[in-house]
């Protein structure tokens, strides 16, 4: 017994070193923390419990057969993030480069098996220099493996990727299909093929920052969610990001009561829109100061910003916010925002987030690019995610709603379930002046007769009422009480129970 304990100490000490006290030091020269120093930032302190720690490789080839080390490349288990269950992994880029073999995929798939099963989310630390090429098609196997758990998990447990240093080739698609993506600024890339194919095959030189850096991500691509300065940074948002989700599909997300009154007015709000139609305002200040505690967690910051996606908590409840943001192309939504704001409802519906939609759209943008782009399929997108979601929909107008943007922003068609507009809201085919220049163009020499006409057509349609007097929308509140109607509505709203018509799936136009 005495030789066994001996050995069973060597293996663990083996397997915590990794690769090495000197790849260890290169990982921390990088401003790297190491696969085990990331789980103790990421989980609660003693609550680790790891698996598959003694797994080594199988391959002989290459030399292999003598490099063997417990664990093989790859940290797995589960514990709690604020008490509540998680499953975990994480690359270990001092052991072979974090590469991926038939036995570490296998550790992968493991967890996200269990996972599954007992209903708890997956979080993944990425670190990992591609498939191991000593292994040849089993390391591809390994990773077909994970990618079909990715897609078999999608829906019934948040998934989590955390991009912590390179992840390029087939490595990208697991995080992919990931719910949520985060990188780390200046040690953190993705791509499908690196700088020197990509010049070998296009000419054109690149980086691997500029081509799959934080910042192409977060901001061109849109393939990652957020991007922090460090690995500290990024693993305590995944903190705050997880205590917004519930575990799995099969419960409601925590509340956490707070103090912040349901029936607190904010005067402020009540000028928050200017008198000019055509001047923009922050969108953020209207989220900031209706949500519990100004607390608002923005998903995609960087990337189409004209559209606002995002969780905060309303009297404790877990709710995803999609706001128009008329900063930014006066927020008319566009190909990227259309995309951007679809997926998010469609993770909240997936998971039984409520859905609180803040509108002032002036259309869908116009233009060749958009067009060309595709506009009329990835608009689709978005009014199909609205139409499909079952959970509760609160939609508050604040001024714009025109035209197929206005049907596409959770309106009362769509299954709205609350459908409220300040007293300033403009709800109709398109603006004013655009709307008299196409009815009276036969007036159009006559300056006088279209400014009458027009100053007709805003008293007629500018306002929430026509659209009322239909019952498309609910109530005409004042922005001061915008908090406690959204409340009081979620309260009446918490015991919504709706079905989809059976189908295997819906042909969501992709």
């Amino acid at each position: 017994m005495h030789d066994i304990l001996e050995q069973l100490e060597r293996k663990r000490a083996a397997a915590r070193l990794g690769g090495g006290q000197r790849r260890i030091d290169a990982q921390h020269a990088k401003g790297k923390l190491t696969a085990r120093e990331r789980l103790e930032v990421l989980l609660d302190e003693g609550s680790f419990e790891e698996w598959d720690m003694f797994v080594e490789h199988r391959c002989t080839d290459f030399g292999m057969a003598e490099q063997r080390i417990p664990g093989d490349g790859v940290v797995t288990g589960y514990g709690t993030i604020d008490g509540r269950l998680v499953f975990v992994f994480s690359q270990d880029f001092t052991v072979f480069g974090g590469a991926l073999s038939e036995a570490h995929a296998e550790k992968i798939c493991k967890i996200m098996d269990q996972a599954m099963k007992v209903g708890a989310p997956v979080i993944g630390l990425n670190d990992s220099g591609g498939a191991r090429i000593q292994e040849g098609v089993a390391s591809l196997g390994g990773y077909a493996e994970v990618f079909q758990r990715n897609v078999l998990a999608s829906g019934v447990i948040p998934q989590i990727s955390v991009i912590m240093g390179p992840c390029a080739g087939g490595a990208v698609y697991s995080p992919a299909m990931t719910d949520f993506i985060f990188m780390v600024q200046d040690t953190s890339y993705m791509f499908v093929t690196g700088p020197d194919v990509v010049k070998t095959v296009t000419h054109e030189e690149v980086t691997a920052e500029e081509l799959g850096g934080a910042l192409t991500h977060t901001t061109k691509s849109g393939v990652a969610d957020r991007a922090f300065e460090n690995d500290i940074e990024a693993l305590l948002m995944v903190r705050r990001l997880f205590n917004y989700l519930p575990l799995s599909n099969r419960e409601k997300p925590p509340v956490r009561k707070s103090g912040d009154p349901i029936d607190r007015a904010e005067p402020s709000l009540d000028t928050l829109v200017p008198d000019n139609p055509n001047q923009p305002y922050d969108m953020k200040e209207l989220i900031l100061k209706t949500v519990d505690d100004g607390d608002f967690f923005e998903i995609q910051p960087d990337y189409a910003k004209n559209i606002i996606v995002g969780f905060a908590r309303m009297d404790g409840q877990t709710v995803g916010i999609v706001a128009n943001q008329p900063l930014v192309l006066a927020g008319c939504l566009d190909i990227k925002s259309s995309i951007k704001a679809a997926r998010f409802v469609r993770f909240c519906d997936a998971f039984h987030i409520p859905v609180i939609t803040f509108v002032d759209v002036p259309g869908f943008m116009p233009g060749t690019a958009q067009e060309y782009g595709g506009i009329i399929k990835h608009g689709a997108k978005l009014l199909y995610a609205y139409a499909e979601a079952t959970v509760p929909k609160i939609t508050v107008i604040t001024r714009k709603a025109y035209g197929g943007a206005y049907d596409v922003m959770a309106s009362k068609h769509l299954r709205g379930d609350v459908n409220l507009a300040w007293p300033n809201a403009e709800i109709a085919v398109m603006g004013a002046k655009g709307a008299v220049e196409i009815i009276f163009r036969e007036d159009k020499k006559d300056p006088a007769k279209l400014a009458a006409r027009e100053a007709e057509y805003k008293a007629r349609f500018a306002n929430p009422f026509v659209a009322a007097e239909r019952g498309y929308i609910d109530d005409v509140i004042l922005p001061h009480e915008t908090r406690k109607r959204i409340c009081r509505s979620l309260a009446m709203l918490k015991d919504k129970k709706l079905e989809n018509p059976w189908r295997k799936h819906g042909n969501i136009p992709l």
